[in-house]
């Protein structure tokens, strides 16, 4: 495992990513070197064409409890600067989270512990999150007397109901897997979620990496806009794929009950 700013691992096993919030004396609280960290990490994924799926968990006792306020409040001007530039699609803060959901591959979050604030919006930008049953949960901005903006507006949006994600946002009142499960905040309860996470991400690198990536990109992509926008996309991504090899190999795999030989994304 490689360690970034000492504040994140990322380890590759085959075409499985494993990235690790690694600051676990704080109950991985996010400061700044570990935001930029974690854009590093998805970067690295990124560049990695083996890479099929990715597993992002937390090392010690949670996995996220939040913003350190306590160590990013000792440089304002750092705060000012992770704003900037105001012309970009997403600041420091937004990107540390959207690089997740902005990935080719899916990205699964697998939380335990406590999973408040900035680590909450860190599990949301994620495509599926794996949780222990005794894991707790918060939007805790409020109690600071703020709002999430680390891309909570793009991704509770596509979870929750406009009245549930007020409330919850409002309160900053803490819940547990349950109820977290029954309000689609997380995909699945597991009593022990890093194993099962790992053991899904290894189903989805046996399947063609190309029709993985066209899915993420499609049901993404088509989330928000006219039934004419998705099925054009729709149309476009399948003509990629019949054109493909993997396509081809997925195909005579079948035929020959073998199992595939997938070229990289």
């Amino acid at each position: 495992m490689d360690r970034l700013r000492d504040r994140v691992s990322v380890g590759m096993d085959r075409s499985v990513a494993r990235v690790a919030l690694s600051r676990p004396e704080k109950y991985n609280g996010l400061d700044l070197d570990m935001m930029h960290a974690l854009i590093e990490a998805a970067r690295r994924v990124r560049k990695h064409r083996d890479v099929r799926a990715v597993v992002l968990h937390g090392e010690g006792k949670a996995f996220c409890a939040g913003l350190d306020f306590a160590s990013v409040t000792r440089k304002p001007s750092r705060i000012v600067r992770g704003f900037l530039p105001w012309w970009r699609k997403g600041n420091l803060f937004q990107r540390m989270c959207l690089a997740w959901r902005d990935l080719p591959v899916p990205v699964i979050a697998v939380t335990h512990g406590y999973c408040f604030g900035g680590g909450m919006q860190l599990a949301l930008g994620c495509d599926f999150r794996f949780s222990t049953p005794d894991c707790r949960f918060s939007i805790m901005e409020i109690e600071w007397g703020l709002i999430p903006d680390m891309g909570a507006s793009v991704t509770l949006r596509d979870l929750l109901p406009l009245d549930v994600a007020m409330e919850l946002t409002m309160t900053g009142r803490q819940f547990g897997a349950d109820e977290a499960l029954a309000l689609n905040l997380v995909s699945r309860i597991e009593a022990e979620p890093l194993e099962a996470a790992l053991a899904f991400a290894e189903t989805l690198a046996g399947r063609s990496p190309d029709a993985i990536v066209a899915a993420k990109a499609l049901l993404r992509d088509t989330r928000r806009g006219s039934e004419r926008r998705a099925l054009r996309r729709e149309r476009r991504l399948q003509l990629g794929l019949l054109m493909g090899a993997n396509q081809r190999e997925a195909m005579r795999a079948k035929f020959e009950k073998r199992q595939p030989l997938f070229k990289r994304r």
